[in-house]
């Protein structure tokens, strides 16, 4: 919730400086420009390139400064590393009180430190002082039963830390951390851990970046890297290729039969809420866990959403194309193929994007599950040595390539469809 606050408001103050600073002085050039009224026209939106810049940016700084990365030089609060200490009152089963202390040096998970000296030569009472070493982010149980003379005995307990009164099972705040004191009558203590992030969570971006150029060169699990991205890119280009070349046809026919619209539109508005992943053992069941059952899988992804829209695409054309293209003397097919298929394009391509985004997203999964190369398995081995570097590496990689498909289908439409929304 923190971190989505803060990139809230990094959103919100770049915005303001940012029209400050440039929309202000924009020149009045461009078709764009000169029209009179812009709000609710959509021909007169377009992405401001700088603030999917800042947006990149924006993520980034919030990413290296809860990972304390060296790439940033602004951090949240990390966790506590030096020397730190409590001290604790016990009880004896004489009924005797007294106190001790116990000295803890916090140390990073590379170092491997020797524990802060005690003098216990010259210590006479029942409760000894103690020290330990710990790794940050790290709680560590102290014996303190095991440290004092007659800790073992019945009616010895610890009644107090730092001079706040401590029961079972209870925590209490002491200088750089907590204490809590277990049931069985021992301390823990949990040094403050900050706001940053554990990198076993999630790792800063340079530990990404080394992952990935080690990767890159040395492969995965026997696998390359780019073996595992072609697998994946060629399971979704299959599935997805297959679903346009059924998907497409079908929905066309749906919007200009009324015999095919009644026969298939309850098998495609069954179908098309029904996520992709649900039909995962169905085809695992079927046709096993090979190839062909991910293509299939990726198919009936793309197949239901690309009916659809070229049933919608259909659907949209204004019928006073098609009286003027009739009163002109064209046939059907030239209706089909000059009036009703360009028109329809737009819809065709939103839902090829569409289908495109929900073909990768399910190939991922699909490898999670039965997969021998492919990114989703990479990530999902990864996963289980709790290896988030390769994790985190896997997902950007995911989205950077899920992105520049997408980038590519806007730049297809825009080079076969100049028309759309004029």
């Amino acid at each position: 919730m923190f971190i989505f606050i803060i990139y809230v408001s990094l959103f919100i103050a770049i915005y303001l400086i940012w029209g400050k600073l440039v929309e202000v002085k924009r020149a009045n050039t461009g078709f764009t420009a000169r029209k009179v009224v812009t709000f609710g026209d959509a021909t007169a939106v377009t992405a401001n390139r700088a603030a999917s810049v800042f947006s990149v940016l924006s993520i980034f700084f919030i990413w290296a400064a809860f990972t304390g990365s060296s790439l940033s030089p602004i951090h949240v609060p990390g966790p506590f590393v030096g020397n730190t200490s409590f001290e604790y009152t016990a009880m004896n089963s004489a009924g005797e009180s007294d106190n001790a202390k116990v000295q803890i040096l916090v140390h990073t998970i590379k170092e491997e430190p020797t524990a802060p000296a005690i003098d216990v030569a010259n210590d006479t009472s029942f409760a000894k002082d103690d020290s330990l070493t710990m790794v940050k982010w790290r709680t560590k149980i102290i014996n303190i039963k095991r440290n004092d003379e007659g800790g073992n005995e019945d009616g010895y307990t610890i009644t107090h830390v730092d001079g706040q009164p401590l029961s079972a099972n209870q925590t209490v705040s002491v200088e750089d951390g907590e204490v809590k004191l277990t049931a069985r009558g021992s301390l823990s203590f949990t040094p403050s851990k900050g706001w940053q992030m554990e990198p076993i969570w999630l790792p800063a971006p340079e530990s990404v970046v080394s992952r990935f150029v080690e990767i890159l060169y040395d492969g995965y699990q026997n696998n390359s890297l780019m073996e595992n991205l072609g697998y994946s890119l060629y399971r979704v280009l299959m599935g997805f290729f297959f679903g346009a070349l059924v998907g497409i046809p079908l929905g066309f026919a749906m919007g200009l039969s009324s015999w095919v619209r009644g026969w298939f539109d309850p098998i495609v508005e069954f179908m098309r809420p029904v996520p992709p992943l649900a039909l995962i053992p169905l085809v695992i069941i079927w046709f096993g866990i090979h190839e062909q059952a991910k293509i299939i899988l990726l198919f009936l992804a793309a197949l239901w959403i690309m009916a659809i829209g070229a049933r919608s695409g259909v659907s949209g054309v204004k019928i006073s194309k098609v009286h003027a293209a009739y009163s002109l003397g064209a046939s059907k097919w030239i209706i089909l193929s000059r009036v009703i298929f360009p028109n329809a394009l737009p819809d065709i391509f939103t839902a090829a994007r569409v289908a495109m985004g929900v073909c990768w997203g399910t190939v991922v999964a699909a490898e999670l599950v039965a997969a021998e190369k492919g990114a989703g398995q990479m990530i999902m081995v990864a996963s289980k040595f709790q290896l988030t570097d390769i994790v985190m590496m896997g997902i950007i990689l995911i989205g950077v390539i899920g992105y520049g498909i997408d980038i590519l289908m806007r730049m297809t439409e825009n080079f076969l469809v100049p028309w759309k929304g004029k």
